[in-house]
Parts: structure tokens; C-alpha cells; sequence
């Protein structure tokens, strides 16, 4: 398997299988030597076991060096970015060769392709890859700063602003990493919706499923997109509602591409604890009528017991799921923020 050209691997992982392993897997690119591939400039790697066994069963690995794939050999002298006037530079330390060219070439040629992908992980650091916290030095070999991205990583944030894209190391802080896979299960979900064909009733039948979970991540985003919405005709498909005025968007798609860009700006930053029980509150609410005031004041006790940090987020999503069981509500049973992602993950166990 491939994504737009031969020199773009596959890095295909062993299946586990168990019932919430999904039929398809959802392609992922992600730097090279973080599946153990030795192509660092030292001939080394920087395997990522997280990847390649935790999420193999749900991402297809998709693996990249831009420097290696650019042709630079393995060994090679290490690198680092040079800034020269208002420009990044690519260069070998010890002699200064400029690689920028190489790096931006082969970017050019196989970005287009990585439309495909849902998500992105790349390594530390790098001058090629880096996420953030990359060095920049002087010409003559001083540290100017330590804000910049890599070069690649750099053009593809900027080809892709709304695709998921994480560091390696931030994905053992336990909040990064749950929010980078929540938000790479809902890109794939919004890619595959648009690639069928986008409809008013599709873009609203999207944020009622994902209405909640948007709300536990940014209540303002959450403010900002209902009004956007209103200008939808479900009728005819169009991007205006009332007779005479004029839509801030001429087409459905135009009016969609700005909604997924707001949403997935809204889901950038972890929730907070507060964030997260208000929804629960509000989703407790739903069960008025069917349970019982000790009931009710069970599962409160464990939303306010996770508020203070005594258990994990799990805890109480699990009481709300075991309670729709009980008491069936179609509303509630499409909701996104209830199951966002596979158990198996175990994403929300240490939140």
C-alpha cells in the first residue's frame, strides 16, 4: 500500500484483533526513524514502541525522512538551521553545505500526496521534521533562538493547518496524547465525509455528534459555530436560510471548509477538568426522569470526585455509559464525546 508515489513506505504493523479494532485503519504519517528505521544522520533511530505497537492497530503507519528520502546518505554530518537574513537554512555543521534545496524539493514533490493522511507524529527536534523547540543558529555557530519548526514540518503544518500533528516526546504527557488522537479520529471522520460529498445535512448531522465533545475543549468555539450554522438551507443545500439576506458564504462548501477550520482550532488545546464536568452535568441532565434522586446523586458524586482529582475521567464517562444502556436515548447514543475513540486506547484512564 501507498500514498501518491513509490518512494512514500508503508510501514505495515500486525493487527490485534478484538471487537473495536476497526475494519479500516486511518493512514498516519510519521518521521521515519520513529519505526526503528535507521536512517538518522548518526545511522541510528529513535523508535517510538507507543506507535508502532499501541497504535498499530488503528493507524497505518505511513513513514517518512525527508532527508534520507531526499537522497542525503546514511551516515551523513549533522545538521542544524542557519538563519541567514530573513531566511532558514539547512546546513551541515562542521563545513555549512546548504541542504535546503534537497529538503524543499522532495517536500514539493510528495506533499500533495499526504492528502491522505489523518495525522502526523514527528521527531523531536529535528531541523528536517521537528514539531517546535527547534534551534536556530547564527552563521557563525551561535544558538539565536529555540522557537522554530523543521523545515519539512514547517511546510507541512502549512499545507495541512487543519491535520493533527504532534512531537513523539509530547505523546507521554497523557492530555497532549489524548487530545492528538481525538483529534486525528475526527479529521479521518471529516476527510471521509468530505471525500463522499458534502451536504448541509451531513455538516449537521457532524456537529450534533461531535457537539459535546467540542464543548468539553472550547465553549466559545462551541458559541461561534451554532450561529454559523444558521445560515444552512437543509432544503435546497444551500448556504442561506432566510428569504433576502445575504449568507457571510456563497457555497456549502465554502461555508464548510471555514466551520472545520474553527472546530478543529477549538479542539487544539486538553480539556480541563471543569470543561469536562460541565458536560457531564449536562449530560446527567438527560437522565431526569428515568433516575432516581440517589441515582442521580451517585453519579454527581463521582463527576465532583474526578473535579478534585481523586479518579479518572473514565470513571464517571463509564456510569454515563452503563446509564444510556439502561435507559436508551438515540440523542445521546450518537454523541461523540461519549466513545471519541477505541477503549483499548486507554486515553482517558489517566486523565
Amino acid at each position: 500500500m501507498s500514498v501518491g508515489g513509490d518512494k512514500i513506505v508503508v510501514h505495515e504493523i500486525s493487527e490485534e484483533q478484538g471487537e473495536q479494532t476497526p475494519v479500516r485503519r486511518i493512514p498516519v504519517g510519521i518521521s521515519a526513524c520513529l519505526t526503528g528505521m535507521p536512517v538518522r544522520h548518526d545511522g541510528g533511530h529513535k523508535h517510538s514502541r507507543y506507535c508502532t505497537q499501541d497504535l498499530s492497530a488503528y493507524f497505518d503507519l505511513h513513514t517518512f525522512c525527508p532527508e534520507h528520502d531526499s537522497g542525503l546518505p546514511v551516515p551523513r554530518p549533522a545538521m542544524h538551521l542557519v538563519e541567514r537574513g530573513d531566511a532558514l537554512r539547512m546546513e551541515v555543521i562542521k563545513t555549512s553545505e546548504d541542504v535546503t534545496g534537497s529538503i524543499d524539493a522532495w517536500s514539493k514533490e510528495h506533499l500533495p500526496h499526504m492528502s491522505a493522511l489523518s495525522g502526523f507524529v514527528l521527531a523531536s527536534k529535528s531541523p528536517s521534521c521537528g514539531f517546535e523547540r527547534v534551534r536556530v543558529y547564527s552563521p557563525k555557530g551561535d544558538v539565536l533562538r529555540r522557537d522554530a519548526q523543521g523545515l519539512f514540518a514547517h511546510k507541512l503544518m502549512q499545507a495541512f493547518p487543519q491535520m493533527p500533528v504532534e512531537d513523539a516526546g509530547r505523546l507521554f504527557d497523557p492530555s497532549l496524547r489524548e487530545n492528538f488522537l481525538a483529534r486525528v479520529f475526527i479529521y479521518d471522520e471529516w476527510t471521509q465525509l468530505c471525500r463522499d460529498g458534502i451536504t448541509a445535512k451531513k455538516l449537521i448531522e457532524f456537529h450534533t455528534r461531535h457537539k459535546f465533545q467540542l464543548l468539553a475543549q472550547s465553549e466559545k468555539t462551541y458559541r461561534k459555530l451554532g450561529p454559523m450554522l444558521s445560515q444552512l438551507n437543509l432544503r435546497n443545500g444551500s448556504a442561506a436560510t432566510k428569504e433576502g439576506n445575504q449568507p457571510a458564504f456563497s457555497t456549502l462548501e465554502e461555508l464548510a471548509e471555514a466551520y472545520f477550520a474553527i472546530f478543529m482550532d477549538g479542539m487544539r488545546q486538553p480539556s480541563k477538568r471543569g470543561s469536562h464536568v460541565n458536560v457531564m452535568l449536562h449530560l446527567l441532565g438527560f437522565f431526569r426522569t428515568v433516575l432516581s434522586g440517589t441515582e442521580r446523586n451517585s453519579i454527581k458524586t463521582h463527576i465532583e470526585a474526578y473535579l478534585r482529582g481523586e479518579l479518572p475521567l473514565i470513571v464517571p464517562i463509564s456510569l454515563l455509559r452503563h446509564t444510556l444502556q439502561r435507559y436508551p436515548n438515540d440523542y445521546l447514543k450518537n454523541q461523540a464525546y461519549l466513545s471519541p475513540y477505541p477503549d483499548a486506547l486507554g486515553l482517558r484512564n489517566p486523565l
